[in-house]
């Protein structure tokens, strides 16, 4: 191979091919959500699940705009300075969440390390302005670390959201080539400071991306760490590079495997866990079922 010729993607196994959906809702949604002019990560991160979920009539809102602080290695939502807050977000939002008739709604956010409380502020308007137009609403919230911020954390607390999901994505050893200006320890902090904060009134979640090269050892004290984290809910699935210019793929994990890891993980304590080769932060997230609605 010559210095000039890019190296071709691994042939997926047969566990990881789709059939793309071809049901009329998948159409209603994508004209939806530009009718109301809204991000979702299905799209931005080059979700797999993206026909499945919208075909079903479901997606996972992406708010503060399309443009991310930061540079992760796995994910294929754009860097580049963000622009200014839509006020009208939260509320465009509220309204998609009511025309989709959803149940359990999940809200995530690009990382805002321009604004002083990492777009925190901007997490509670949605949360209470899909509430107003939703009642009895689950709201789930996928939130960056917010630099580990007290005040930005607990202004998304306030508004009371049903689960808190951060992402501790990859193990220790990989987090610095993984996600860029984060750290390990920062992640697991975010989450321990929220399950304190809130107790059993509040369900935290975390998810663990796997063929980035990690061990199965890394992995398993991954898991244990997040559990002495509180973590609640846990999520396992195989990463896919989004572009040639993201990390590769080391190995494709049979779907063998992530049986093994959910047996593993529900043993150190876990109240439910999702774990397959397709499974993403907020893929089928309604189907953990919340002890009460507030």
């Amino acid at each position: 191979m010559t210095t000039t010729e890019i190296p071709a993607r691994p042939r997926l196994p047969e566990w990881l091919r789709i059939k793309l959906p071809t049901a009329d809702t998948f159409g209603r949604t994508r004209s939806l959500l530009s009718e109301l002019k809204l991000h979702t990560v299905c799209e931005s991160a080059k979700c797999p699940n993206h026909w499945e979920c919208w075909s079903k009539g479901t997606a996972t809102f992406m708010i503060a705009g399309d443009r991310c602080t930061r540079a992760c290695g796995f994910c294929a939502v754009s860097t580049a300075k963000p622009l200014a807050l839509e006020t009208d977000e939260p509320m465009r939002v509220a309204e998609a969440t009511r025309r989709m008739q959803l149940k359990h709604v999940v809200i995530t956010a690009v990382a805002r390390d321009d604004l002083k409380d990492g777009g925190a502020g901007h997490f509670r308007q949605t949360i209470e302005a899909v509430r107003s137009l939703n009642p009895g609403i689950v709201i789930e919230v996928l939130v960056p670390d917010f630099n580990e911020s007290d005040a930005a954390i607990e202004t998304v607390l306030a508004a009371a959201p049903h689960v808190f999901n951060h992402n501790l994505e990859t193990v220790r050893r990989l987090t610095p080539e993984v996600r860029h200006r984060a750290t390990y320890d920062r992640s697991l902090s975010v989450l321990a400071k929220v399950k304190a904060r809130l107790g059993h009134s509040i369900h935290t979640k975390s998810g663990l991306m796997l063929g980035l090269g990690e061990t199965e050892p890394e992995l398993f004290q991954a898991m244990r760490d997040l559990r002495t984290s509180a973590c609640d809910i846990l999520t396992l699935g195989q990463y896919l590079q989004p572009t040639l210019k993201h990390l590769p793929v080391v190995e494709f994990v049979p779907p063998g495997r992530f049986a093994a890891y959910k047996t593993f993980a529900e043993s150190l304590g876990f109240a439910h866990v999702a774990s397959g080769p397709m499974v993403r932060s907020s893929y089928h997230a309604d189907e953990f079922a919340l002890p009460s609605v507030h």
